[in-house]
């Protein structure tokens, strides 16, 4: 008590004695030392919305934990420059047969650690913040500058920065899709087991539908630029730059473009540009792609901005993954839409697109769509086709000349006998790889309503980010071709008609149509790409 009483004395004696500033100096310190103290122990807290953690694709507590990943990051070029393409999340480890590799490589329903997982930065303030300091700041003309809350601090969002803080609410919605109510549509709602995940699916779809915009470079000249073909196997080439080009997803100004379109056609590539008698007939074609490239990345500043990774192709060749060698950015960083999805060829789920390869022999499909119902079908499983590849020999040695009926394999159709007719006849409809993994027949198979049988390897289904391949056709290894029928007659009569009535279900995402409609396979296309360029992330976004 006498010490205490001592230090009361002593600190009243100073108190009078000392001057006001060194008063002033005796009063701060202390509240000095709390803030302090406040500020280091709270800063383990956190008020954001997300995580480093969090996948919006992962969704829901009933998928297992996530497999390794590793994230790959690109710096910005040593000259300074800006903009840079800042990473992709990619897969790692996995292996196994293929069945395996379908659930693990892109299957987003298991969402293990899926490669169109959108990654969310750990120190990144709520989208909804972000959102109303941009719509409270920005004046009626459509200026980019903005007034932050705090007075007195201008700052100035480039386009490119509004336009990913954008991108960022429809993550957050996509993510949240699950806790909301179904989505009244008066065209469409996706549900059922087709779909990894009906709700999210349908929300990614609507919030491509509001935002999405492309810009498609306008240099090149026909035919081979801005043209290809649309009446045969390689009919997506032309009917996609064709209906894109009209589309109102395609915007004139690059500033508010989320993606941008290459518009050249492989195909036409090959058939105006390939030299059989050439040395070297690789050489010319590649060179009008990388010249193309060079072109657009020295007039327009997007192309380097990114390394060419919010850039994308589209083609439906088999030379198509060759050609995109033509320059690395295109084959490494670009969205490559492909019908030759080959992961064994650089085919990458994670940023690339697999669409289905549709023969239109009339540039329509007039007559291709419509088949009896399961019941009016006596025949189990049809293939017609010529000796390609590796697989169909097989396939042909073992059932060509079955004396079971109702396998009907064949080489060459006998006399009189029509193909579709045949396939309208069947339960089952054998889809086997040629020289290439993509086949028109799986398409035609769904048209008709026969159920496809996949025997392929490597091979990435389309849209299969989206559609659960597994509810409505049937995967055989190849090395299962002995026991083909056995294992089809192994499917309970009940469970053939579900497959099949998805497969009717499925079937409008594969439809093309003149003018495209809602949810079809032009649409189906787009939604791909939206889905990749939302797992992209260019560097400069982090200062919003």
């Amino acid at each position: 008590m006498r010490e205490m009483e001592g230090c009361r004395k002593s600190l009243c004696s100073w108190w009078k004695t000392a001057s006001s500033s060194t008063r002033l100096l005796g009063f701060m310190l202390p509240l000095m030392v709390v803030s302090v103290m406040v500020v280091l122990l709270g800063s383990n807290s956190s008020n954001w919305i997300f995580d480093s953690g969090f996948y919006p694709w992962a969704w829901g507590s009933v998928y297992p934990p996530r497999a390794p990943f590793s994230q790959g990051f690109v710096p910005p070029p040593a000259d300074g420059g800006i903009d840079a393409f800042q990473w992709r999340q990619t897969v790692v480890g996995g292996g196994g047969e293929r069945e395996e590799a379908l659930v693990v490589d892109y299957n987003l329903h298991r969402a293990a650690a899926p490669p169109l997982s959108i990654e969310v930065s750990a120190a990144e303030p709520p989208v909804a913040k972000k959102k109303d300091d941009l719509i409270n700041a920005t004046n009626k003309s459509n200026d980019s500058r903005v007034l932050p809350l705090s007075p007195g601090i201008n700052r100035r969002f480039s386009n490119l920065q509004i336009l990913e803080a954008k991108m960022q609410q429809s993550r957050t919605a996509i993510r949240d899709a699950r806790k909301e109510n179904v989505i009244r549509d008066s065209d469409y709602v996706p549900s059922g087991p087709i779909y990894w995940n009906p709700s999210a699916f349908h929300r990614s779809y609507l919030e491509m539908e509001k935002n999405f915009k492309v810009f498609v470079y306008e240099e090149g000249e026909h035919p081979i630029f801005h043209n290809g073909p649309c009446g045969s196997i390689y009919s997506m080439e032309g009917n996609f730059i064709y209906k894109l080009e009209i589309s109102k997803f395609r915007t004139r100004d690059p500033e508010k473009a989320h993606v941008f379109f290459l518009p050249f056609s492989v195909t036409s590539i090959v058939h105006f540009i390939f030299d059989k008698n050439s040395r070297d007939h690789w050489l010319p074609m590649k060179q009008t792609v990388s010249d193309y490239v060079e072109l657009v990345a020295a007039k327009y500043p997007y192309w380097n901005r990114s390394l060419g990774s919010d850039h994308f192709m589209l083609s439906c060749h088999d030379w198509g993954p060759e050609l995109s060698k033509s320059l690395p950015e295109l084959f490494n960083n670009s969205i490559r839409a492909l019908c030759n999805a080959n992961t064994t060829e650089g085919f990458k789920p994670s940023k690339d697109v697999s669409i289905p390869e549709i023969n239109l022999p009339g540039g329509r499909t007039n007559g291709l769509i419509g088949g009896p119902s399961p019941s009016r079908r006596p025949v189990l499983v049809f293939f017609a086709g010529g000796l390609h590849g590796p697989i169909r020999p097989a396939l042909l040695e073992h059932w060509e000349n079955s004396k079971d009926k109702d396998v009907q394999i064949h080489q060459y159709l006998p006399k009189n006998v029509s193909y579709s007719a045949l396939m309208r006849k069947s339960k089952y409809c054998v889809c086997p790889s040629g020289y290439e993994v993509a086949s028109p027949r799986m398409v035609e198979a769904l048209y008709t309503g026969c159920v496809p049988v996949l025997v392929k390897d490597h091979y990435v289904p389309p849209f299969s980010d989206v559609l659960n391949w597994k509810s409505f056709a049937v995967e055989i290894p190849v090395g299962d071709i002995p026991n083909l029928r056995n294992i089809l007659l192994g499917i309970s009569t009940r469970q053939y008609i579900r497959m099949q009535r998805r497969g009717v279900t499925v079937r409008r995402h594969f439809e093309v149509n003149l003018i495209p409609k809602r949810y079809d396979v032009f649409h189906m296309i787009l939604h791909s790409i939206w889905l990749r360029r939302l797992n992209v992330r260019l560097h400069g976004v982090e200062d919003l």
